[in-house]
């Protein structure tokens, strides 16, 4: 579960990043990281439910 929550939040320093440059200077390729990025994060959000009901049944 450490290495998932590890994953989320470079995930997430990713998207915000991107999305910042996208916002402040109109960089549209950071736009496209970003929106890629929540993507992952997305993905990876769902692994952590899954991951977290799992560890609340044990």
């Amino acid at each position: 579960m450490e290495a998932l929550l590890k994953q989320i939040n470079e995930a997430y320093e990713a998207f915000r990043t991107d999305s910042a440059l996208q916002l402040e200077k109109n960089n549209k390729a950071a736009g496209t990281r970003a929106r890629k990025a929540s993507l992952e994060l997305e993905k990876l959000m769902k692994e952590f439910r899954k991951v977290s009901l799992e560890a609340s049944k044990a």
